[in-house]
């Protein structure tokens, strides 16, 4: 079982979900590069990562805050919660809109 898991992960972009906004609409959606950014993640490919998708490294620290949030409880855990959930939309809505403006 392991062995099989360890395979998808290495072939990742073979189970990759197509988006339905591009598809369709022919637009990329905000979430567009965020599955090629974690496979690019998982093969250590740091700053390409950041290219496909620059919203990545504020996700993964809220996420990485939360986790450690839920076993220690930290002082200022909701402010920073805060913060970093408006960092992260910040970069999405950003990446969005130069993908939109630029890449047309």
């Amino acid at each position: 079982m392991l062995q099989k898991s360890a395979l998808i992960l290495l072939h990742a972009e073979n189970y990759m979900l197509p988006c339905l906004s591009k598809r369709v609409f022919g637009i990329e959606c905000p979430g567009c590069g965020f599955q090629r950014s974690i496979h690019l993640l998982f093969h250590g490919e740091f700053v390409a990562a950041f290219k496909m998708y620059p919203a990545i490294y504020p996700i993964f620290a809220l996420l990485t805050f939360l986790l450690i949030n839920s076993f220690n409880k930290i002082k200022f855990a909701n402010q920073i919660t805060i913060t970093l959930g408006i960092m992260s939309a910040a970069f999405i809505l950003i990446n969005f809109l130069i993908k939109l403006l630029f890449h047309s």
